[in-house]
């Protein structure tokens, strides 16, 4: 069987986030989240908080409630991260936000997630996820570092000159479709799709 998952970008800085934990799980995603999105709105809920996340607040959106987790701490969100290491927050966590129609996802419980965070490339603009559908996330990490050692650092200007490019065709959607994959063919030497 295949990965059925669908993978999307979010904007976070659109949306409200919730991270539940404040220990080193918690630290890993926020780090995570933050390299990919530094202008995310995110509250962060724990009723201890590492010394290690409490220094992100000068630099980043981070709102700090150094209390359990309530199920009013939901109100708002519209995307949920749970870190702690306890099962039953997590599960108690996992089943407010079906109720509420929040994605969530909870630190090494695929059973309760609804997304995985994958691992991800970033080169300028460019950006590429990978997933494992949450069966490896060591082999994810090592397929970023290749990636990352693969693609060239100025990917990010092939990118910026091919929308550039497109906005000079003139035609439909097709037209400007083809004459893009006619490009990139030139420039990869093969045909992918």
């Amino acid at each position: 069987m295949s990965n059925p998952l669908y993978p999307i970008f979010l904007k976070l800085h659109q949306l409200q986030v919730l991270i539940v934990g404040g220990g080193a799980v918690a630290e890993e995603k926020l780090h995570f989240m933050l390299k990919s999105s530094p202008e995310a709105n995110i509250l962060l809920v724990a009723p201890e908080i590492s010394e290690q996340i409490l220094g992100l607040a000068s630099t980043y959106n981070i709102v700090f409630r150094h209390e359990p987790f309530k199920s009013d701490h939901l109100e708002k969100q519209d995307l949920v991260i749970v870190a702690t290491n306890d099962q039953m927050v997590n599960k108690e966590v996992a089943e407010l936000c079906r109720q509420g129609n929040i994605l969530v996802n909870v630190a090494d419980t695929p059973e309760l997630c609804d997304f995985y965070l994958g691992g991800v490339v970033t080169k300028g603009d460019v950006k590429i996820a990978i997933s494992t559908h949450g069966k490896s996330p060591t082999l994810a990490k090592r397929l970023r570092e290749m990636l990352e050692d693969i693609l060239p650092n100025d990917i990010h200007e092939l990118a910026n000159n091919l929308n550039a490019y497109r906005k000079t065709l003139k035609g439909n959607f097709e037209y400007k479709v083809k004459a893009l994959n006619d490009l990139t063919l030139e420039l990869f030497g093969k045909r992918y799709d």
